[in-house]
């Protein structure tokens, strides 16, 4: 069930920098702080923590398939499904930052 912890973790995560980034006031450029990672470090390890959960399911799926013991059905495919969630929201965190940079580019100087 490591995958579940990792799943919600990811979710935690950016349930917390979406309230850290409404909270912050709105600057033009605002100071790195001593130790913040930066939106792309964060952004990056969002990306890894979906590789990770992908890789863990098909290691859990090529486990079932071999026949191995102590792997049921039932957790290959939930944790199919969680590797399919949290693919699908990064997908949809790529076309927001796509969306926005694109908004971006079309404002007037």
């Amino acid at each position: 069930m490591t995958q579940g912890v990792e799943f919600n973790r990811l979710m935690l995560d950016m349930r917390s920098m979406q309230m850290d980034a409404m909270a912050q006031p709105k600057a033009i450029a605002a100071p790195e702080q001593a130790g913040a990672s930066s939106f792309a470090d964060m952004l990056g390890m969002a990306v890894n923590k979906v590789n990770d959960t992908q890789q863990a399911s098909n290691q859990l799926s090529t486990a079932f398939e071999m026949g191995k013991s102590g792997v049921d059905l039932t957790d290959v495919m939930i944790s199919s499904q969680k590797a399919s969630v949290s693919f699908q929201a990064l997908t949809q965190v790529r076309n927001k930052l796509v969306q926005a940079y694109q908004d971006i580019m079309q404002m007037p100087v």
